[in-house]
């Protein structure tokens, strides 16, 4: 990337922990911070060590810069403190969801039914997101426009299609227990959730109220699936599968029209596949093929 950035240009870079950890002189005029929540322990070991290299983003700015931080995440409310920046807030007073409409700076900016998004969560992105752009010096029509057009990036939520009646979504970018705590936040119910893979040290247990809630069963997976059975208990009815074509089959075979079938793993993809994109890949290609023949 370093080789196309260009004087005067914004470059928008979306920075890990792992990158973080051992900056130095690195200084993003505009930072943001959507939320922190226990991911990674494998490598950082405690929560507080997480939290304090994801705080270095904040903490290399200086009085000319600004922080967009999450009023409504207390690990990023307390960034506020650790940066000389200035700050502007989402989910705070100037930029809110109210009813179905997210308001930027005060006053209305799109209504969240005119998102091709869908979740809370995806509704905060975009609240960040204009924050990003307004004091960048874009105009709040373009603002608008662009989060109305943006489309649903792959492996996130990402609608595959539909099968008798029954929807498949692939988020196998849901590599932590938070984002599939947000992926189920974003469906109604009658949900077939798949969960597994390589165990980040994670705590699955508050899993369990939301799945009681939404989801027919649990199709578990991979190295983290005895892990995961035991943490979510009774909570859900738990189906071991082992691989992913086997939970897609098993899904296929008792999910009923208007149910939903959910790949959000809570956990990384390296114990089967190359990567989080390769499980998204191979997910789409076994429900599109379940489109072309009788299972």
């Amino acid at each position: 990337m370093a080789e196309t950035v260009r004087p005067g240009q914004w470059n928008v870079l979306e920075l890990s922990s792992f990158q973080l950890e051992t900056i130095e002189t690195f200084r993003a005029p505009i930072a943001a911070c959507l939320n922190v929540t226990q991911n990674h322990l494998d490598r950082h070991h405690t929560f507080e060590n997480y939290v304090n290299a994801k705080a270095r983003l904040f903490e290399t700015q200086d009085r000319d810069d600004l922080a967009i931080l999450n009023a409504d995440d207390p690990v990023c409310a307390s960034f506020a403190k650790r940066t000389p920046a200035k700050t502007e807030w989402f989910n705070a007073s100037s930029t809110f969801l109210k009813g179905d409409v997210i308001h930027l700076e005060g006053s209305a900016l799109l209504n969240v039914h005119d998102l091709r998004l869908r979740g809370r969560h995806n509704y905060e992105n975009v609240m960040a997101a204009a924050l990003i752009a307004i004091n960048a010096g874009s105009e709040r029509s373009q603002i608008a426009n662009a989060a109305a057009t943006f489309a649903p990036v792959e492996h996130r939520l990402e609608f595959v299609g539909s099968t008798r009646g029954v929807g498949y979504y692939n988020d196998s970018k849901a590599t932590s227990v938070d984002a599939t705590l947000k992926a189920i936040g974003a469906f109604d119910g009658g949900l077939w959730i798949i969960l597994g893979g390589k165990d980040k040290d994670s705590d699955y247990t508050v899993l369990r109220e939301p799945l009681h809630a939404k989801a027919r069963a649990a199709l578990l997976i991979g190295s983290a699936a005895s892990k995961i059975a035991k943490h979510l208990g009774d909570a859900v009815p738990i189906i071991p599968c082992g691989t992913l074509a086997a939970a897609i089959d098993q899904a296929a075979r008792a999910a009923a029209p208007g149910d939903t079938v959910l790949l959000a793993p809570a956990c990384a993809s390296f114990d089967q596949f190359d990567s989080y994109e390769h499980r998204g890949r191979v997910f789409k290609e076994l429900v599109n093929a379940l489109a072309e023949g009788p299972r």
